[in-house]
Order: structure tokens, then sequence, then C-alpha cells
């Protein structure tokens, strides 16, 4: 299983515009795709514009078409990519779980 952990700042005032198209993009991606096994993607209330992306794939095949998808081009790489500020991606291995 492949972890990949997104630490992401938006620009100034661009939470709900981001959330909104977090939402709209689920079902079309992560949720139409076989080798995405979680999706989830947090805010933090003691942080304005910010969030936490954190995902797991049945292996890198699995995301590389993820992000290669129609709806990840569109919503992610296109109109969410210009609400960015600065993002990290981290890659985990899982240890633990239970």
């Amino acid at each position: 299983m492949l972890t990949k952990v997104f630490p992401i700042q938006l620009k100034d005032g661009k939470q709900a515009e981001a959330e909104a198209l977090v939402e709209e993009f689920a079902p079309q991606g992560p949720g139409a795709e076989d080798g995405t096994l979680s999706f989830r993607v947090y805010r933090d209330p003691a942080r304005a514009d910010y969030l936490l992306f954190v995902e797991h794939f049945a292996d890198q095949a699995a995301y590389d078409a993820h992000t290669g998808s129609a709806a990840y081009r569109e919503l992610i790489a296109g109109r969410f990519a210009g609400l960015v500020v600065e993002f990290v991606e981290l890659d985990h291995e899982l240890l633990v779980a239970l």
C-alpha cells in the first residue's frame, strides 16, 4: 500500500472554494477508482486556508492512474492548483494498522 500525505497552504480567503472543489472531485476521481483505497481531506478549525490530504493507494500504478484521470487533471491539477500557495508531498509506508 502507498500512502500520500499533502499538507496544503491555500491562498488567503480560498478555504471555501477549495473545499467545494474537493467535494466535487471526491466522487468523480477517488470514488470511481479501483486502486484508491481511501481519500480523506481534513480542515484544521484553528488554521484558516489550510487542508491536509491523506490518501491510500493499492500501489504506485493506482496513484499514477489517479493523477492521470480526467477529473484530477480538470479539478485538482487545474482549478484547485490555482488556489494553492504551497504544498508538500510526503510518501509513507504502513507500519501498524488496527
